[in-house]
């Protein structure tokens, strides 16, 4: 017996001693935790194992974070709300640059359209004025043809459309039909038998009309624009040469 004992003996004892072994190459071959992964898997929530006894049981793994880990933590993430904040600020800035660009631009098209608008209703009046002027001038133009054409008929109211023309106003008149009644009573082609004198103003001699016009026999218009001129010259007014000729006997003037 005590030889089977012996026999066996050291038999045992190599599995104690192995299995010894064994558990420190387990205990030696456990993975090292760093300062940086317990932080790392408290932030996850890890669950860590604990060998007690050689056997493993799940036990939430506790990691100490010590002061610098807390402060620097506390550092970035303070510095990150700053940044942005800061890149808020610079996008705030941004877009109120960008709309008062777009309102200083809205303003200047604003104003640009104003003038324009201003310049074509000037160019649009100014060019309703010249139409406007042109129709009148073409219609005063078919007026005086009209009269002029009916000279021989109407003399008077070539008389009256002529005394513009030679500074008269209209308060003058009465005074120029006066006159040249008690000339020729408006007739064109008489003709003083005693004198000589000829046509409406009884130019004497009757030639002197044709400084106005070769055809002074014919044309009233010719012989009322030298009367007219003869009394500017003469007189100064239709009434002045009036007076003169109510003061002389027999009349003339």
């Amino acid at each position: 017996m005590a030889r089977h004992a012996t026999r066996h003996a050291p038999r045992h004892a190599a599995r104690r001693q192995g299995g010894l072994r064994g558990v420190a190459r387990a205990a030696l071959g456990r993975p090292v935790v760093t300062a940086g992964v317990a932080a790392a898997l408290l932030s996850a929530g890890a669950v860590g194992a604990t060998v007690t006894g050689g056997s493993a049981s799940a036990e939430p793994l506790s990691f100490a974070v010590d002061g610098l880990t807390s402060t620097t933590s506390t550092e970035q993430t303070k510095t990150e709300q700053q940044d942005a904040v800061r890149v808020a600020a610079d996008r705030a800035a941004t877009n109120a640059q960008r709309s008062a660009a777009a309102a200083h631009a809205a303003e200047v098209e604003k104003a640009r359209a104003a003038k324009a608008a201003a310049v074509a209703k000037a160019k649009a009046a100014a060019l309703a004025k010249q139409r406007k002027a042109a129709a009148e001038r073409a219609a005063r133009a078919a007026v005086r043809k009209r009269i002029v054409a009916n000279a021989q008929e109407d003399p008077k109211s070539v008389a009256r459309m002529l005394l513009p023309e030679y500074g008269f106003g209209q308060g003058q008149w009465s005074c120029l039909d006066q006159l040249w009644i008690g000339e020729s009573g408006w007739q064109w082609s008489v003709a003083n038998s005693s004198s000589g004198a000829y046509g409406i103003p009884q130019s004497l001699p009757g030639a002197k009309m044709a400084s106005m016009g070769a055809d002074w026999r014919t044309n009233p218009v010719t012989q009322i624009k030298w009367g007219l001129d003869y009394i500017k010259k003469s007189y100064g007014t239709p009434c002045n040469a009036l007076d003169q000729w109510n003061s002389r006997s027999p009349h003339w003037y």
